[in-house]
C-alpha cells in the first residue's frame, strides 16, 4: 500500500479506502457484523486505513458496523474514519426541522460519535448539501468548536455536483481540509474547475465512484439489463447502454491487455495531481484485495505532490 498526505492535515491516508454506503443497506444486500468485520480485516491486513461512511447510510447503520469492529480490535489509532453531516434520514419528512442547522449537526455529531464508539471524528464532511444550506456562518463556527474541543480532527466538503466551484473555492474559508467529489474514467468534470482550486489550497480529495457505479468494473457488457433490485435499474436505459459502450472502447483502447480493468480504473483517478485516495465501495474481503492492487499501478509512487514523506 502507497500513502498520501491529506490536504494540510497531518494524516497519513492509503491511496485507496473503503466506501461503506454499502454497509446501510442500498445496495439490495444486508451485511451482517461478521461480513463487515471479514472485509475490515482484510483491508487493514493490506494497510488501507481510510474509512468513508456517513450517519445517513443505513441511519447510522455503516457507522455502527464500524464502530463495532473497530471497538473490538481495539485499533482505533489504525484507522482514519471519514463520516459526514446533514441527511437525517429516520426523520426526513419532518418539515419543522433544518437539518444543516448548527443545533441538527451537533446531534448527528454525538449520534455518529456514538454509533462510531470513538471519541474523535477523523474527517466530517459537510455532505451534499446546497449553497445555501453551505452558507451558514453558525453552523462552521459550531463546527470549529468542535474542532477546538477535540471532537472533530478535521473538517471536510462532500459536494453533490462535481462541478460545484462555489463550495469549493470556499473550502478554505469554512476550515475545510478535503473535498469529497465524483470522479472516474467516465466522469472527469472535477478536472476543469474544482481540481485547480483543491490545488491552490491543498486540499486533500476523496474521489467516490471511481468504477462509475460498477461500470468500469469490466462486469458489464453492452446490451446488460440491471434487475429491479439494482440501484442501476433506476436509470435512463438509453444513457446507461451508451456508457456500456464507451467502457467498450476504453478497454479496447486505454487498458492495457491482461490487466484487470477496475483495478486500472482505480489507479487512473491516482494519477492526477490533486487526487488524494480513490474510495470504491466493496461486497467482500476478495473485491478488498483487488481494490488494493490499485496501489501497485507505476505510477502511483511517491512522486505525487500528497506523497507522504513521514
Amino acid at each position: 500500500m502507497k500513502y498520501r498526505r491529506l490536504g494540510s492535515t497531518e494524516l497519513k491516508v492509503s491511496v485507496v479506502g473503503v466506501g461503506t454506503w454499502q454497509f446501510g443497506g442500498a445496495w439490495g444486500k444486508d451485511f451482517t457484523q461478521d461480513e463487515v468485520d471479514l472485509i475490515l480485516d482484510k483491508a487493514h491486513e493490506l494497510g488501507i486505513n481510510l474509512l468513508d461512511t456517513a450517519e445517513c447510510y443505513g441511519h447510522h447503520l455503516s457507522e455502527s458496523f464500524i464502530g463495532n469492529y473497530v471497538s473490538r480490535r481495539k485499533s482505533r489509532n489504525d484507522w482514519v474514519i471519514a463520516t459526514k453531516f446533514g441527511h437525517n434520514h429516520a426523520d426526513r419528512n419532518n418539515p419543522s426541522k433544518n437539518y444543516w442547522s448548527a443545533e441538527e449537526v451537533l446531534k448527528q455529531l454525538d449520534d455518529s460519535l456514538l454509533s462510531l464508539k470513538t471519541d474523535y471524528i477523523d474527517l466530517y464532511q459537510f455532505h451534499s448539501g446546497t449553497d445555501e444550506d453551505f452558507d451558514n456562518d453558525a453552523l462552521w463556527t459550531a463546527l470549529d468548536k468542535q474542532v477546538q474541543a477535540g471532537k472533530v480532527r478535521n473538517l471536510g466538503i462532500s459536494i453533490s455536483r462535481n462541478d460545484n466551484i462555489y463550495q469549493t473555492d470556499k473550502a478554505t474559508q469554512v476550515n475545510a481540509k478535503a473535498l469529497q467529489v465524483v470522479y472516474n474514467r467516465l466522469d472527469q468534470a472535477p478536472e476543469q474547475e474544482v481540481f485547480p482550486s483543491c490545488e491552490r489550497q491543498d486540499l486533500g480529495v476523496l474521489a467516490r465512484v471511481p468504477l462509475a457505479s460498477g461500470f468500469l468494473s469490466g462486469k458489464y457488457k453492452p446490451g446488460t439489463v440491471f434487475p429491479s433490485n439494482d440501484v442501476r435499474s433506476n436509470r435512463d436505459q438509453e444513457q446507461s447502454q451508451a456508457r456500456l459502450r464507451a467502457v467498450e472502447e476504453i478497454r479496447a483502447n486505454e487498458v492495457p491487455q491482461g490487466v484487470d480493468m477496475a483495478e486500472w480504473a482505480l489507479a487512473w483517478c491516482l494519477k492526477h495531481s490533486a487526487v488524494t485516495c480513490v474510495i470504491p465501495g466493496c461486497k467482500s474481503p476478495e473485491q478488498v484485495e483487488s481494490n488494493a492492487r490499485a496501489a501497485s499501478f507505476d505510477w502511483v509512487n511517491d512522486s505525487h505532490p500528497q506523497a507522504w514523506k513521514g
